[in-house]
């Protein structure tokens, strides 16, 4: 199995509910943190970790994010035209970063799970491993969060299952892991449980939206069995995969993980990013101090 991974799914097929009524016309990967979109941190940290492909998982009312991620030779003209330098500056930073990555996507044409958008990428990657990072989740880092699980399959040839610890009364929101220690911040994974009961969690390290999956993965959740609700999800799959004696790694991502996929995670994640950056955290911190 090839050791290098240069292609990564990205899912935003979701319809997010949680963020009506905004979601009926704006794709919640799109919600900004501070003055970039949520979808432009993921991409970031794919680009930084050495992907060069990425594959988007749509629902096929979404056009914008294509579009993004394109160059505009005519906005660079204008903002020359203009003399705006300090736009004309961050716009190139931005087509920099883009520098040498592709995009495609893949159409999931009704929201049946994780599992179920994955598979829709699956001729995209071509039986080689792949990353996937979901839209709900960034991690701030010195190291990229997909980078730190690229590291430990390149030493383990196995998937890899993003972790971050939580408080015990947090637990009950997440999938949880049972795990076995084998270094500093890397384990296996024994056991997947969704959505314990409070005091029931087998550990306090709970899944992430970022992995890196095998074509083992793939072949196990084309012949997953659909829950009641017709949804194939991811975590069944590991855990199918567990029971007949498959490794699956587990890795506690190291920086802090900031999530999105509701209105107060996102808010809270905004502020943060805010009051982190330089431009405009010493105005915000004076300004919070007057709201009452």
């Amino acid at each position: 199995m090839e050791k290098d991974i240069k292609k990564a799914i990205i899912p935003v097929a979701g319809l997010g509910t949680r963020f009506l009524p905004m979601s009926r016309v704006l794709s919640k990967d799109f919600l900004p943190l501070v003055d970039k979109p949520v979808i432009q941190y993921i991409v970031e940290e794919a680009k930084n970790s050495g992907i060069e492909e990425i594959v988007f998982v749509v629902n096929p009312g979404q056009k914008t994010i294509l579009n993004y991620f394109k160059k505009d030779p005519d906005l660079e003209k204008l903002l020359t035209k203009r003399k705006k330098e300090a736009l004309l500056k961050e716009y190139k930073n931005f087509e920099e970063m883009i520098k040498g990555l592709t995009f495609s996507f893949a159409v999931q044409k009704e929201p049946l799970g994780d599992g179920h958008a994955l598979l829709q990428a699956a001729t995209k990657v071509k039986g080689a491993p792949v990353a996937v990072s979901f839209g709900d989740d960034v991690v701030d880092s010195e190291e990229p969060a997909l980078s730190q699980l690229i590291n430990i399959f390149k030493t383990c040839s196995a998937p890899v299952v993003a972790l971050k610890r939580l408080p015990a009364e947090k637990l009950p929101a997440y999938g949880v892991v049972a795990v076995e220690k084998i270094a500093s911040n890397l384990y296996k994974i024994k056991k997947i449980i969704e959505k314990p009961e409070l005091g029931q969690a087998p550990s306090d390290l709970v899944i992430v939206g970022k992995y890196v999956l095998t074509p083992e993965v793939f072949g196990y959740l084309k012949k997953a069995k659909p829950t009641k609700k017709g949804e194939v999800i991811l975590a069944e799959v590991f855990d199918k995969m567990l029971q007949e004696g498959k490794t699956i790694y587990g890795y506690e991502l190291k920086g802090e993980w900031l999530e999105c996929g509701d209105k107060q995670k996102w808010l809270k994640s905004f502020l943060y990013f805010a009051l982190k950056d330089p431009r405009f955290k010493d105005e915000l911190k004076s300004y919070l101090k007057t709201i009452k």
